[in-house]
């Protein structure tokens, strides 16, 4: 176990436990952990310094009902911490969701075992939590999106154009006083949309990773160009067999590739070269994310059923630039907007 590492995770999380769940006394606390894996380990450590008073329960060595037992014992506003190595299952028992149900603060790390060595330094430094950035910037880009009536990805020479109003942006930015559920999936930082009308989305956009069929991010050696015709992947230049495997499941189930969300994620710690194998955890990667295909659970469209939807792959931009009706937001790795009070 590596000190420094639990140190930094320390600092940390008490971040994010002081001024994004705002945790404190005389509030219980329940941490549920495994040590499958190095970063459990030490997130379980830093979370031991930042929670002494807290109960804490090694998910591999007692009985689902004993989880169920603990969690029956905390009152709403309390808190419950999963540190996963891969995801805890409770048999038909949505962890988070029912957790929610019961007004419980939430703070969840899944899937750290796909973390190791120099990615799991990156995954920590991912958890550094700066409000004053995450708030500023993520209200400014809210602002700005829900304002646009268009907007480009310039990805080095390939343009595309989201010829349409957007729709109302959704932040995750660890401000939680205006929800009714207070934490969720950790590290954070986005803030996504997609256009109003679907169809109104044309051009051609490079991308330098994507996640793959077993939900990890995968770059290729050349950025892949998907070629976007109303809304829709019609060709993917340079691809390669995992991704043609991507789409081709795609398409078996739904018919079609559509590209449905437009995330901007604020994560710094996440770069083009700073890369962690989670997708999920890389989808707060600061530049641009888009999904294919149809299933994006926050807006609905008409010409979409709900039902059919059954994909959703985080595809990653290669981003010169991002403009919201002619406003550069995003230009050289970085973020443009002035930020707005938070």
């Amino acid at each position: 176990m590596q000190f420094d590492a639990i140190d930094t995770a320390e600092k940390h999380l008490r971040d994010i436990l002081t001024l994004a769940i705002r945790h404190e006394q005389p509030q219980s606390a329940l941490v549920v952990f495994d040590t499958r894996s190095d970063l459990a380990i030490t997130l379980t450590a830093a979370y031991r310094r930042c929670l002494p008073t807290a109960v804490f329960i090694d998910f591999d060595a007692v009985t689902p009902e004993a989880v169920f037992a603990e969690f029956a014992k905390l009152a709403p506003s309390d808190l419950v911490v999963l540190i996963q190595s891969t995801n805890f299952r409770l048999e038909a028992f949505r962890i988070r969701v029912e957790l929610f149900k019961r007004s419980f603060k939430v703070i969840e790390h899944p899937h750290l075992g796909r973390m190791q060595s120099e990615q799991a330094d990156y995954y920590i430094e991912s958890l550094a939590y700066d409000p004053v950035y995450f708030r500023s910037v993520g209200n400014a880009l809210k602002a700005r999106i829900d304002q646009a009536k268009y907007g480009e990805i310039d990805s080095g020479g390939e343009r595309l154009v989201f010829a349409s109003a957007f729709e109302s942006a959704k932040l995750n930015v660890g401000d939680y006083r205006e929800m009714n559920n207070v934490g969720g999936q950790f590290p954070i930082g986005e803030v996504f949309t997609e256009a109003q009308d679907l169809e109104a989305v044309n051009g051609r956009v490079r991308i330098f990773a994507f996640g793959d069929t077993t939900f990890s991010t995968n770059k290729p050696d050349i950025p892949i160009t998907l070629v976007i015709s109303k809304g829709r992947v019609t060709d993917a230049i340079n691809s390669t067999p995992e991704f043609d495997l991507v789409l081709a499941n795609i398409r078996a189930d739904e018919g079609e590739v559509w590209l449905r969300e437009l995330g901007f994620g604020l994560n710094r710690a996440f770069t083009p070269e700073k890369i962690v194998s989670d997708i999920g955890t890389y989808e707060r990667m600061c530049g641009i994310h888009l999904s294919l295909g149809a299933k994006h659970g926050v807006y609905n469209k008409a010409n979409i059923r709900r039902a059919n939807a059954r994909h959703h792959v985080d595809v990653f931009a290669v981003s010169e630039s991002v403009s919201l009706q002619n406003e550069i937001v995003y230009l050289n790795g970085a973020w443009q907007v002035s930020p707005v009070q938070a």
